[in-house]
């Protein structure tokens, strides 16, 4: 970590961290963090000039840790000045963590996923805004979820589909003070949108998530992202809206279709959570491929073809970003976007084949994502 403040700290331009403390996974035993760790980590840190402030004092956040929440006064007053801190306490429920208000100064909800073979919405995070008032409410912004590492407990899928744009709509509604993206690199969950680095892929006798990482690039989720903060910015009142000067495609899908393999015995939904209903993961993804394209002026088109036939042609609808998603419709082969105006095409991109089934056997339920720029 001293590294990487060093680093933060000898950039041109500003970038900012923070901790937070993962309490299910602490010294990788699943053990908590002692108070006296974090008091001394906070400590040498939270001074650093690269390191988060809200309301100039050191942001700090945590993974779970609901039985150690009678550490947290002594953490803030063993801080000089103090601390702002948003935990995520989501295992207590908005109505539970409202009886700890006294000790946080916000919350940060993991529910940033569908539960079930539904589209995710902001209905939770406004249960949470509510709940928490006056506090800060700190917002997950998430694009898929899939996991199949059954020596950690861990094999099911969530619903990612659409839920990369819908959720960055949302936040406008929801308006949150502070937005965190999960994850840049969890490999092991399929929510990474940074480059994939293969030493941080879980690989070991008791896991390993390198049959369903590799050759599944997610940097084209960065794509719109100067984007969608610029807009989200814009509605929280502290930034100017966001102008589209270069078009530009992200588009993502999964590489065959849902039933052609085995499901490996991964699940839709978290069977180990008695408040989740136990699926199929097939029950829960759908055979399409999801695009949002960037479009700077209208009247234009968005045509998404499969191998050599073309399956949709849609009708951009607003200057910004436009989402559509198009089903496989037992199309295989490389999958083409295009940006189309006065029957031109203004900006194009191809991603990986579609394969009529898994080369091992094995439904791959992690996204393969793109994304091209004029």
């Amino acid at each position: 970590m001293s590294y990487a403040f060093t680093a933060a700290n000898n950039l041109a331009s500003e970038f900012k961290m923070f901790y937070s403390f993962d309490y299910l996974g602490a010294g990788g035993d699943n053990s908590a963090w002692p108070a006296s760790s974090v008091i001394e980590i906070m400590k040498a840190y939270g001074p650093n000039y690269a390191y988060f402030k809200y309301n100039d004092l050191p942001y700090v956040s945590t993974f779970e840790g609901t039985s150690n929440i009678a550490d947290w006064p002594t953490i803030r007053s063993s801080i000089p000045g103090g601390i702002f801190f948003v935990p995520d306490w989501t295992s207590l429920g908005p109505s539970g963590f409202e009886t700890h208000l006294s000790v946080v100064d916000g919350a940060f909800s993991w529910d940033m996923w569908p539960v079930g073979p539904n589209d995710i919405t902001a209905t939770a995070d406004t249960s949470w805004q509510s709940a928490i008032a006056p506090t800060i409410y700190m917002m997950g912004v998430s694009p898929w979820f899939f996991t199949d590492l059954p020596g950690y407990g861990k094999a099911w899928t969530w619903r990612g589909d659409d839920t990369w744009h819908l959720r960055w709509q949302q936040t406008l509604s929801v308006k949150p003070e502070v937005v965190e993206i999960v994850t840049w690199n969890d490999y092991g969950e399929s929510h990474y949108i940074g480059p994939i680095y293969d030493a941080g892929v879980v690989n070991g006798t008791i896991a390993n998530a390198h049959r369903y990482v590799d050759g599944m690039p997610h940097d084209g989720w960065r794509t719109l992202l100067p984007y969608y903060i610029a807009a989200y910015k814009n509605a929280i009142g502290v930034g100017p809206p966001p102008v589209v000067t270069q078009e530009k495609l992200e588009y993502w899908y999964r590489l065959t279709p849902k039933a052609a393999g085995s499901t490996n015995g991964v699940t839709g939904n978290n069977c180990n959570n008695p408040n989740q209903q136990c699926l199929s993961p097939n029950d829960i993804v759908q055979d399409k491929v999801f695009v949002t394209a960037l479009v700077k002026s209208l009247p234009a088109k968005i045509a998404v073809q499969i191998g050599d036939n073309a399956v949709g042609t849609y009708d951009a609808y607003t200057v910004g970003p436009n989402h559509f998603s198009q089903d496989f419709s037992g199309q295989t082969g490389p999958v083409t976007f295009s940006i189309l105006r006065d029957g031109k095409v203004a900006l194009r991109g191809t991603g990986e084949s579609i394969l009529a089934r898994p080369a091992d056997g094995i439904t791959n339920y992690n996204a393969w994502v793109g994304g091209v720029s004029a």
